[in-house]
């Protein structure tokens, strides 16, 4: 590279810092957020069980609740449960292993019951609701009564609300919303989900 192209390189890599430099000092509002993580393409909890443990390791408390899993194993929560992060687990698995909508209705509620509590819990840093995107799509949960519940949270509590789908109003209150797309998945492949990649 010539002394002319790091010049310019280097002039370049200053006026993007300064940009990043001014958008930094200008970010000064503290606040709980809602983020959104959503899109048909795989590693949406991923995503929000990194944040999460992001979380736990920054001393901040959290907690959890899975709407669409069931019993199995979970690697993500064995390791936050040894960090006494609180889980609930619907513990019905999806809906269309169980074919029975009163069953997963009643779960689905129970679920929602315990995000309530813990969404309105100012001791709480961070709650994840794990692929309730679901439960407004099916219409198990009341949209207003979730979109209620999230407005109303402890003004520094952040959230993460996982799932395909999301319902517009969701989308609409959310302050960070990221769309995960799929290209290729091993799994139409005919690769068998794998313990500790997948699950």
């Amino acid at each position: 590279m010539s002394e002319h192209d790091k010049q310019k390189h280097k002039q370049r890599m200053e006026a993007q810092k300064a940009r990043i430099d001014e958008r930094v000092a200008q970010a000064q509002e503290e606040r709980g957020i809602i983020i959104v993580l959503t899109g048909n393409g795989k590693g949406k909890s991923t995503s929000g069980f990194g944040t999460v443990t992001r979380a736990v390791g920054h001393g901040l408390r959290c907690a959890v609740v899975q709407f669409v899993k069931g019993t199995w194993p979970c690697g993500e929560r064995d390791l936050l449960l040894q960090h006494h992060v609180p889980f609930h687990v619907m513990g019905t698995g999806f809906t269309w292993e169980t074919q029975d909508k009163d069953t997963d209705i009643k779960a689905a509620t129970k679920a929602w019951a315990q995000a309530k509590e813990w969404l309105a819990d100012p001791n709480l840093d961070l709650v994840m609701l794990d692929e309730i995107t679901y439960m407004l799509s099916y219409k198990y949960l009341d949209v207003d009564e979730v979109v209620q519940a999230l407005k109303n949270r402890p003004r520094n509590q952040s959230v993460i609300i996982t799932g395909r789908a999301c319902h517009r109003a969701v989308i609409d209150i959310a302050d960070t919303v990221s769309e995960v797309r799929p290209q290729k998945h091993a799994f139409e492949a005919g690769i068998k989900a794998q313990k500790g990649i997948d699950w």
